[in-house]
């Protein structure tokens, strides 16, 4: 009886501690790359003044599959997705445009995410389901206006 009482307790452990995600976040998706990220910005300077506010998206090209797109969500905080539209593959139509708080692909199917969450808006893009929801990148606030991107 002895035993079943310390053998329920660490099976719970176990089970509890195999269901916490890692920090190591490991987005499988066929569609896109799996390229290093790793950039920094200043948002004083004039290209990145937005971001100073509120739920202004900036584009910054040249990094990801599609370059990355950064939203300042308020309070400080900042997310950052990869702009290719994760539900095909790359293709020169793919990189995302955004459209005030969404992003909007130029391939025919004109998939649309919002670019908070991250997640595909169905309605607007023909009501059809989406298997991948936008690539997230860690944004780090380092102080003074500079901000880290990266993988």
């Amino acid at each position: 009886m002895m035993k079943m009482r310390l053998i329920f307790p660490l099976l719970s452990l176990v089970l509890l501690l195999s269901a916490c995600s890692s920090s190591n976040y490991n987005y499988n998706n066929p569609n896109l790359l799996n390229v290093s990220v790793y950039f920094n910005i200043n948002i004083d300077l004039p290209q990145f003044t937005p971001l100073k506010f509120p739920l202004n998206p900036v584009f910054v090209d040249g990094y990801g599959n599609g370059g990355v797109i950064i939203v300042n969500t308020g309070s400080g905080h900042f997310i950052a997705y990869d702009a290719a539209d994760p539900n095909h593959p790359v293709e020169n139509c793919s990189t995302l445009i955004i459209d005030g708080i969404e992003g909007v692909c130029q391939c025919e199917d004109h998939n649309t995410y919002n670019l908070i969450s991250g997640t595909a808006i169905e309605n607007k893009s023909g009501g059809e389901e989406f298997e991948y929801s936008m690539k997230p990148y860690q944004v780090i606030d380092n102080g003074n206006g500079n901000l880290t991107v990266k993988n």
